[in-house]
C-alpha cells in the first residue's frame, strides 16, 4: 500500500505543483510528497512521529471531517501548532471515512481542474486503502490467532506459534518482552466497550512507534497485551519508554485519569517461545499496580520486591494467612481509627519513632500511645522481630487482596 499511495501522492503533487499528503482517519500520516512552500510545526511533527496530538485530531474532526463529502477547509489554530490553513478531501470506502487527502492553502488557490484532480485522487486512494484493509484484516486475524497460542497455558503451542510468527514475517526473531495494560474496572468483569476500544486504539498507536515486525498486540476481555521483540542493543530504558507511551496513549483514548490506567512489564526472555512467562509476570505487575499505588501506574515485575512473591499466590490463600491480630486491627480501624496507618509508617521507617512522628505530623508521645493500642488490639509485641515481620508482610498482603 505504501508504494501505491506514495506514487499517487507524488503524481498529484507534480500535477498540482503543490504539497500533498494523505492521513488515515486518525490523522496519522500515510504518504506525502516533497514540500513546495512553507510548512508548519504540525506537518513536521506528522512527518517525524507519524502522528499528531489527540487535541488536534479532535479539532479537525470537530470541524466536520467525518461528515464531509467534498473539499473542506481547516482554519489555522496556532495554539495547536497548526499555523497554516488546510484544504482537505475525505477518502471514503463504502461511505465511511478511512483517510483524508490534504493540501496546504498557503500553496495558493485551487482551480476547478485541480479540484477535480484531487477528487479523482481521493477515489483512487480509497481503492488502495480498501485493498490494504482487506489484506490487513487477514494478516491481523492470523496474528491474533498465533499470539493467543503464544500466550496460552499450553507449552506445546508456544514453540510452534513463535516459529510461525517468524516464518510468516509477522515478527522478527529475538529477545522478547510482554507489556500488559488495563484501565480500572470491576474486578473479574470484562472492560466496558468504550474502555476496550480505547485500550485497543492506544496499543495500536503505541505499536506504530516501534520498528516494523517488532511488536504485535492482542485485546482480551479485561486487558490488552503488547509483545515487543527487542533489538540486540536495546535497553531496559527502551522498554520503559514503550510502556510509558502505551500508558499515555491508552489514557488519552479512554479519557481516564493517569492513575486509572495500569501497565505491567514482564522480564525479557530469550525468544518468543518463552514470552508466555513474561506475560504472566506482566499481568502480576499490572495487578499490583491496580491495588498498590505506591508503585506507580507503570510497573516492572522485577521491581515489585515482596509484592512480586505475594502476587504469585491466590488472593484467598493470602487472606487466610494474614496474622489474626492484623485482622482485628483492620476491623477496629474500619470505624475511622488511624492505627493501621501508624503501624505501617512505623514499620516502613524501621521502627524509628521520631521519623514516624515527622511523617505523620504528630508528637512522638502520640506515636507511642498508638503503638501501645496496636499491641493491645493485635496481641503482638512490636519489640519482637517476628511479630514486626508478621505485621509488615500482613499489611502488604492486605493491600494486595484489597482488605484495606
Amino acid at each position: 500500500m505504501a508504494s501505491d499511495l506514495q506514487r499517487l501522492i507524488d503524481n498529484l503533487g507534480r500535477r498540482l505543483a503543490r504539497s500533498v499528503a494523505i492521513d488515515d482517519r486518525y490523522i496519522r500520516l500515510l504518504a506525502y510528497n516533497s514540500h513546495v512552500g512553507a510548512v508548519d510545526e504540525i506537518r513536521i511533527e506528522s512527518i517525524m512521529r507519524r502522528e499528531v496530538s489527540s487535541d488536534l485530531v479532535r479539532y479537525i474532526q470537530g470541524l466536520g471531517m467525518l461528515e464531509a463529502n467534498d473539499l473542506f477547509r481547516v482554519p489555522a489554530n496556532p495554539a495547536l501548532g497548526l499555523t497554516l490553513d488546510r484544504i482537505g478531501m475525505p477518502v471514503r470506502v463504502e461511505g465511511a471515512v478511512v483517510g483524508v487527502l490534504w493540501l496546504l492553502a498557503s500553496d495558493g488557490p485551487l482551480s476547478d481542474d485541480h479540484a477535480d484532480a484531487v477528487r479523482q485522487a481521493a477515489e483512487h486512494a480509497a481503492q488502495i486503502l480498501h485493498r490494504e484493509y482487506l489484506f490487513d484484516e487477514l494478516r491481523r486475524g492470523r496474528e491474533r490467532e498465533l499470539l493467543r497460542d503464544l500466550l496460552s497455558g499450553d507449552p506445546h503451542l508456544h514453540g510452534e506459534a513463535a516459529q510461525l510468527l517468524i516464518e510468516e514475517e509477522l515478527l522478527m526473531a529475538g529477545p522478547a518482552v510482554a507489556i500488559v495494560a488495563t484501565v480500572s474496572h470491576e474486578q473479574g468483569q470484562p472492560l466496558p466497550e468504550n474502555d476496550r476500544l480505547g485500550l485497543a486504539a492506544g496499543l495500536e498507536q503505541c505499536r506504530r512507534r516501534v520498528s516494523p515486525r517488532t511488536a504485535v498486540h492482542l485485546e482480551r476481555a479485561d486487558h490488552g497485551v503488547l509483545v515487543v521483540v527487542q533489538a540486540e542493543r536495546s535497553t531496559t530504558r527502551d522498554i520503559d519508554e514503550v510502556a510509558a507511551v502505551a500508558h499515555e496513549r491508552i489514557r488519552a483514548e479512554t479519557g481516564r485519569d493517569p492513575q486509572d490506567c495500569q501497565v505491567g512489564i514482564g522480564t525479557q526472555r530469550r525468544g518468543l517461545g518463552e514470552v508466555h512467562a513474561s506475560y504472566t509476570e506482566a499481568r502480576r505487575a499490572m495487578d499490583v499496580a491496580r491495588v498498590v499505588p505506591v508503585h506507580g501506574a507503570v510497573v516492572r515485575f522485577s521491581r515489585l520486591g515482596v509484592f512480586g512473591l505475594l502476587a504469585e499466590l491466590p488472593p484467598a490463600q493470602l487472606a487466610r494467612n494474614i496474622h489474626p491480630g492484623l485482622h482485628r486491627l483492620l476491623e477496629y480501624d474500619a470505624d475511622g481509627s488511624t492505627l493501621t496507618g501508624t503501624l505501617e509508617a512505623f514499620l516502613n521507617n524501621a521502627g524509628d519513632v521520631r521519623r514516624t512522628a515527622a511523617e505523620l505530623n504528630i508528637h512522638r508521645a502520640s506515636v507511642h500511645y498508638r503503638l501501645r493500642r496496636i499491641e493491645e488490639i493485635a496481641g503482638v509485641d512490636l519489640s519482637d522481630g517476628n511479630d514486626r515481620l508478621d505485621m509488615h508482610v500482613g499489611l502488604k498482603v492486605a493491600q494486595l487482596v484489597q482488605l484495606r
